[in-house]
């Protein structure tokens, strides 16, 4: 339990950085972001892919279509859609409803895998959820006080629209990895994650191609193929792809196969901590009361869900009668 509540709070620590990448470009389009970190991401997986060619020859075809799957919704499709409703709505905005996951998550699961992993009961999962969701809301409010730029309804609509969808992936991706890895306990989570990152490279290049036709068109004057600044663009991506998309994996796959699901769930809030803390760091001050006490609201919420334990279904039916 310990050793897996450490490898989230480290893969939560390695993904809060991808909130700094976009700052270090900012004339970079979102697009070509999302899908230059995860060419890089292939790229480095074919070294690694070769060193494990055994362990990956263990992979089925159906292995690689879920992996196929996962990498598109939970890297390429969720990337490419909060970066946009971000531009949309803004950081605050998409940041609160991103935040929702550890609490969408958590009653996901308990709803789906119950037989599997155990069942919370609603009555011990609820004060934990309902300090993570007041947390959240406190975080967010304090940044909302900034205001929004160039507002219209429109704008603001599809920016929902797209956060929501973002939520959507990425909750379908942690279920259906967690699925997978403790489903498949033989399997390494090295490996695991070594294939996602192989399978992105294909798409991910045709998704940069695209991108950089888009732009030819709608920015003309935008150097192609690397932008402005291509050697601080290519390092970025490079470093970005290793710590958060192929570390940040490894760890977060580790996890997932030492701890329940209901319970791996609330603790991606580690990400959401740890971009609070990059960002008050970038920006050289302490956060505001109302975002500490959000803060401390996360953490106990999060200590509350892992402290709690499931119980089968058949444990739970004896209590209530």
């Amino acid at each position: 339990m310990i050793s897996g509540v450490l490898y989230a709070l480290f893969a939560g620590l390695l993904w809060g950085l991808i909130f700094v990448g976009p700052l270090i470009v900012p004339d970079y389009p979102a697009v070509l972001q999302s899908t230059g970190r995860y060419l890089a991401l292939g790229l480095i997986a074919l070294p690694l892919a070769w060193l494990g060619r055994a362990r990956l020859r263990q992979l089925t075809r159906g292995d690689w279509v879920t992996a196929l799957a996962l990498t598109i919704m939970g890297n390429l499709v969720y990337y490419v859609c909060l970066a946009s409703a971000i531009q949309r709505t803004g950081a605050p905005v998409s940041t609160m409803i991103i935040a929702t996951l550890p609490v969408v998550i958590p009653v996901c699961a308990n709803l789906l895998y119950s037989q599997r992993d155990g069942k919370l009961s609603w009555r011990r999962l609820a004060p934990a959820l309902t300090c993570i969701a007041i947390g959240l809301m406190c975080v967010n409010i304090a940044e909302l006080r900034h205001g929004l730029p160039d507002f219209t309804w429109s704008r603001y609509g599809t920016g929902i629209a797209l956060a929501f969808t973002s939520v959507g992936c990425w909750a379908w991706y942690a279920l259906r990895n967690a699925r997978w890895l403790r489903e498949n306990p033989d399997k390494n989570p090295m490996m695991w994650a070594t294939a996602q990152a192989l399978v992105t490279l294909p798409v991910s290049l045709i998704g940069y191609l695209a991108a950089c036709q888009w732009l030819d068109v709608q920015e003309p004057d935008f150097p192609l193929p690397f932008g402005p600044n291509p050697l601080v663009f290519i390092v970025l991506m490079f470093a970005i792809a290793v710590l958060c998309s192929w570390v940040g994996a490894l760890c977060w796959n580790i996890a997932c196969q030492r701890l329940p699901t209901v319970i791996v769930g609330p603790l991606i809030v580690f990400e959401t901590l740890a971009g609070l803390l990059y960002t008050f760091l970038l920006r050289q001050s302490i956060p505001p009361l109302l975002t500490f006490c959000g803060i401390v609201l996360l953490v106990c919420g999060v200590v509350m869900a892992v402290l709690s334990k499931p119980q089968k279904a058949s444990v739970i039916s004896v209590e209530l009668e």
